[in-house]
C-alpha cells in the first residue's frame, strides 16, 4: 500500500492534521529548523558571492536521521510547513537534507488546520518558492554580518559580552530618545474652569468645563496662573447662567478590522497584559490545535502571522449564521463587511486571525483550555465576530451654557447614550455613559460650583509593549513575524527594562551603547534606512533582485566602516571627576562587567586598585549585615551570580548558607505577627503586592481574597500536588545561584 509522508513543524501540527487523514498517510514534525548557520564562525563567504554554510545542529541530528529514513520508505513526500518566508525555508532545508529536488518537491499550503483546509491543499500542492527561501536567508545572512561585525567592536570599545543586532537597534534608539525628550521636557502650567450646573427641577448635576468668551474658543493657555484664575472666578462666580442650546446628533460606531499580527500583539498587550513573545507563543497553540474532548486534536484559530484583513467568504457565511442564531437577526448585516488591508507590504496572500469556526464559542470550550489560551482565544473571537454585526448607535448631547446678562462666557457640557450595542455586545470599546438631566434651551441653571483646575502639560509617554510595535509598523521596521523577537532581544541584552507601569526606559549600558552605535554606525541605527532595508527583503521575495546582489551592496561599505572605527575610536571610558587612585594617583574610571559598574584605575594593567560604587556600598549597607542562621559569627554579605545579587555568608566556604535579598516595606505581618511584609511581583500582570517573607510558614498576602481550604488540611499539606499552583517552594540552601531547568525545544519556528 502506497504511503505518504507530510511533514510538518511540530508534533502538536502533526497530531492535529493526522487526525483528518486516512492509514496511508504519515504525518511528522520536523521539530522547527533542521539546519542553521554555524555558531562558532559568520558562515558567509563574501568571496565566494556571498555562499551560505549550514549546519545541522546537535538536537536536530536524531530528527534528521529519522525524517531520512522515513523518507526511504515513503512512496511520496509532501512539505508542509507553514505558508510564510521561514516556513518556505523550513521546507527548503528539508528538501536539501532529504536530496529532493526543490523545483520539483511537492509542498502544501494551508491557512488553517480544518480538514477541509488540508484536503484541498492535498489537491492543489505547488513546489517550493526559492523566492521566499532567498528573502528569508537575506534576512537571515544580513543580520548575522551585523551582529558579527558590530558585537566584536562593542566588547573592544566598551564591555565584553555586548551585542549589537540590526533592527533591535533601531528599536533601542527609539526608548533612548524617547527618554531624552522625557528628560528634557518643561511642564508649562495652565488652569481651565470646571462647573457643576444644577437644573430648577433636578439634583443631578451637568458638569461643564468654560470653553469660549465672547464667542471665540478659549486656548489651553488662556490661563496660566493661579492669580488668573482666580480673577476670572469672582467675575464667574457673580454671574447667572441659562442653557442657551441643546444639540443632539445620533452617532454610529463601527468595528475595528479583524486582527493582523501586529494589532493582535499590541491589544493582547494593552488588554491582557500579555508579552508579544507570550501572545504569538500562545496563538501558534491555537493554531496548532487543542484536543477538545470528543472532537479530537482542532485548531482554533487561522494562521498568525499575517498582515493581511482579507476574510474568505465562507468564513463570513459562518459568522452570520452564528450570529443570527445567538444574538438575533437584529445584529448581523445584510452584507458582510470588507476591510482594505493598509500595509504596503504584505507578505503573503493570508486571511486576517480569525477563529476557523466561529461556532466554537470561547464559553464553550473554556474546560479545554487553560486560562491564557481561553484568553486569547475569547479576545481573537470576538474581534472577529464584531467586524461583520451592526454598527452601535449612540445619541450625543451637547448643551451651551451662557451667562444671562452679557453672554460672553461659554460652558460646554457633554453627554451620551448607548442606544444599541451592536458589535460592542462581544467587543466592547466603549467608555461609561455620560449622562445629562432632561433640560430645555433657555432654562435657567443653578450654579452649584465652579473652581479653578490647575494642569501641568504633560511629557511624551515612555513607550508600552503595545505603542512600541505601532512605531516600529509605521515607520516599516522589521515584520510582523519579527515584532516579538526584537522586544524579547533588547529585554535579554538589559539594554532596556520595564517600570511598575510596564513601559520600556533605556537602563544605563542601554544608552551607552545605543550612542556608541549612533555616533561611528549611523547608518545601522538610522530609521530610515532600516525601512529601505525591509523593502529590499520584499524585492528579493519578488524575485526583483538576488540575495547576494543586496548582500553585496550592503557589506563592503559596512566592512569599510567596521574597519575604519575599529582604528579610529579609542575605548569608552567614564573618568570619575575630583578623584584620583590612592596607590598609584592616576584617573579612576567606571568600569562594567556581567556582575554589574564598579570603580578602577586608568593606569590598569601596571594598577590594579577596584573599588565598590558608592551606589553599592549603600545597597550593601541597606540589605546586608545581618547575622546568619546556620553559623555562630557569620554575617551575610552581598555577593552577586549570574541571576543577580544575594546575601551570603561571610564565612564561604565554611559556611555556605545563601538568602535572597527582599524589598523590605519596615511593616510586621499582621498575621503572623513574626515576619516582616515585603514587596513582591506578580507574574501575570508584573505589579506589586506586598507579602510575609515567612512564607509558606505564613500564606499572609496584602489585599487577598479569603482562601478556601480543602477539607482534610493536614493531607493536602503533605501531598505536594495539592499545593496552589501560585505558591513557590523555598530554593534549598546552595552555593550558587541555581539555573531554571531547562524547558523543552520550541517547535515552532524561531522569528527572524
Amino acid at each position: 500500500m502506497a504511503k505518504t509522508l507530510i511533514i510538518v513543524e511540530s508534533p502538536t501540527k502533526a497530531k492535529t492534521i493526522g487526525k483528518f487523514l486516512g492509514k496511508n498517510y504519515v504525518v511528522v514534525s520536523s521539530m522547527g529548523h533542521i539546519r542553521d548557520l554555524p555558531k562558532s564562525k559568520l558562515g558567509i563567504d563574501p568571496e565566494d558571492n556571498f555562499a551560505i554554510k549550514y549546519e545541522t545542529p546537535a538536537k536536530a541530528k536524531k530528527t534528521v536521521t529519522s525524517l531520512r529514513k522515513l523518507a526511504k520508505e515513503a512512496d511520496e513526500i509532501i512539505l508542509a510547513t507553514d505558508e510564510d518566508r521561514e516556513g518556505e525555508a523550513i521546507s527548503w532545508h528539508l528538501a536539501q537534507v532529504l536530496k529532493l529536488d526543490p523545483a520539483t518537491a511537492k509542498r502544501m499550503v494551508f491557512h488553517e488546520i480544518t480538514k477541509k483546509a488540508i484536503l484541498k491543499a492535498l489537491e492543489e500542492p505547488r513546489t517550493i518558492n526559492e523566492h521566499l527561501v532567498d528573502a528569508q536567508q537575506a534576512r537571515r545572512a544580513l543580520d548575522r554580518i551585523v551582529g558579527y561585525k558590530l558585537s566584536p567592536f562593542l566588547w573592544k570599545k566598551v564591555q565584553m559580552g555586548l551585542s549589537a543586532g540590526r533592527v533591535q537597534s533601531v528599536s533601542l534608539r527609539l526608548i533612548v530618545e524617547r527618554e531624552r525628550e522625557i528628560e528634557a521636557f518643561k511642564a508649562e502650567e495652565y488652569w481651565s474652569v470646571e462647573a457643576l450646573f444644577g437644573a430648577q427641577d433636578t439634583s443631578h448635576p451637568i458638569p461643564a468645563t468654560l470653553t469660549h468668551y465672547q464667542g471665540k474658543r478659549l486656548d489651553k493657555f488662556a490661563y496660566t496662573n493661579q492669580q488668573d484664575s482666580d480673577t476670572l472666578l469672582e467675575v464667574l462666580r457673580a454671574r447667572e447662567y441659562q442653557v442657551a442650546s441643546i444639540e443632539k446628533k445620533t452617532q454610529s460606531r463601527h468595528p475595528y478590522p479583524p486582527y493582523i499580527t501586529s494589532t493582535l500583539q499590541r491589544d493582547a498587550a494593552k488588554r491582557l497584559y500579555f508579552s508579544s513573545k507570550q501572545t504569538m507563543m500562545i496563538a501558534q497553540q491555537l493554531y496548532e490545535g487543542i484536543a477538545l474532548g470528543t472532537k479530537g486534536q482542532t485548531g482554533l484559530i487561522t494562521y498568525m502571522r499575517t498582515d493581511s484583513t482579507f476574510l474568505a467568504g465562507s468564513a463570513l457565511a459562518a459568522a452570520k449564521s452564528e450570529i443570527d442564531s445567538r444574538y438575533g437577526s437584529k445584529y448581523s448585516l445584510e452584507k458582510p463587511r470588507m476591510f482594505v488591508t493598509k500595509s504596503k507590504s504584505a507578505q503573503e496572500a493570508h486571511e486576517a486571525i480569525r477563529p476557523t469556526d466561529p461556532s466554537l464559542h470561547p464559553h464553550e470550550i473554556k474546560g479545554y483550555l487553560d486560562d491564557k489560551q481561553f484568553k486569547l482565544y475569547s479576545l481573537i473571537w470576538s474581534r472577529f465576530m464584531a467586524t461583520q454585526m451592526a454598527a452601535a448607535q449612540f445619541e450625543n448631547t451637547t448643551v451651551a451654557i451662557e451667562d444671562t446678562v452679557a453672554q460672553e462666557y461659554r460652558f460646554t457640557a457633554r453627554g451620551k447614550i448607548q442606544t444599541f450595542d451592536g458589535f460592542m455586545r462581544v467587543y466592547d470599546i466603549s467608555g461609561d455613559d455620560t449622562l445629562l438631566p432632561d433640560i430645555q434651551e433657555a432654562e435657567s441653571l443653578k450654579t452649584d460650583k465652579i473652581d479653578g483646575i490647575q494642569h501641568f502639560t504633560q511629557p511624551p509617554a515612555r513607550y508600552s509593549e503595545s505603542s512600541l510595535i505601532k512605531v516600529l509598523e509605521d515607520h516599516g521596521i522589521g515584520r510582523p513575524s519579527t515584532y516579538a523577537s526584537i522586544i524579547s532581544t533588547i529585554q535579554a541584552r538589559k539594554y532596556v527594562d520595564k517600570n511598575d507601569d510596564r513601559r520600556f526606559f533605556p537602563t544605563e549600558i542601554g544608552v551607552i551603547v545605543n550612542d556608541m552605535l549612533v555616533a561611528h554606525f549611523p547608518n545601522i541605527v538610522d530609521i530610515d534606512f532600516t525601512a529601505k532595508v525591509e523593502q529590499q527583503f520584499d524585492h528579493v521575495a519578488k524575485g526583483d533582485e538576488t540575495y547576494q546582489q543586496m548582500l553585496a551592496e550592503f557589506y563592503n561599505p559596512f566592512i569599510e566602516t567596521v574597519t575604519t572605527k575599529d582604528k579610529e575610536v579609542g575605548k569608552y571610558q567614564e573618568i570619575i571627576p575630583d578623584r584620583k587612585c590612592p596607590e598609584c594617583g592616576h584617573d579612576l574610571e567606571y568600569k562594567r562587567s556581567r556582575y554589574g559598574k564598579f570603580i578602577a584605575c586608568t593606569n590598569y594593567p601596571d594598577c590594579k586598585f577596584t573599588d565598590k560604587t558608592e551606589e553599592e556600598k549603600k545597597f550593601e549597607a541597606e540589605v546586608g549585615g545581618e547575622k546568619c542562621t546556620e553559623c555562630a559569627d557569620g554575617i551575610m554579605q552581598v555577593k552577586r551570580g549570574r541571576f543577580g545579587p544575594f546575601l551570603g555568608c561571610s564565612n564561604y566556604p565554611e559556611c555556605k548558607h545563601i538568602k535572597k535579598i527582599e524589598d523590605k516595606t519596615g511593616e510586621t505581618c499582621p498575621k503572623c505577627n513574626i515576619g516582616e511584609l515585603v514587596w513582591k511581583k506578580a507574574k501575570k500582570r508584573g505589579t506589586k503586592f506586598k507579602a510575609c517573607n515567612r512564607y509558606p510558614d505564613c500564606d499572609y498576602i496584602e489585599g487577598a481574597k479569603p482562601k478556601k481550604y480543602p477539607a482534610k488540611k493536614a493531607a493536602a499539606k503533605k501531598a505536594p500536588t495539592k499545593k496552589p499552583a501560585s505558591k513557590k517552594t523555598p530554593a534549598k540552601k546552595k552555593t550558587t545561584a541555581k539555573a531554571a531547568p531547562k524547558k523543552k525545544a520550541s517547535t515552532k519556528k524561531k522569528a527572524e
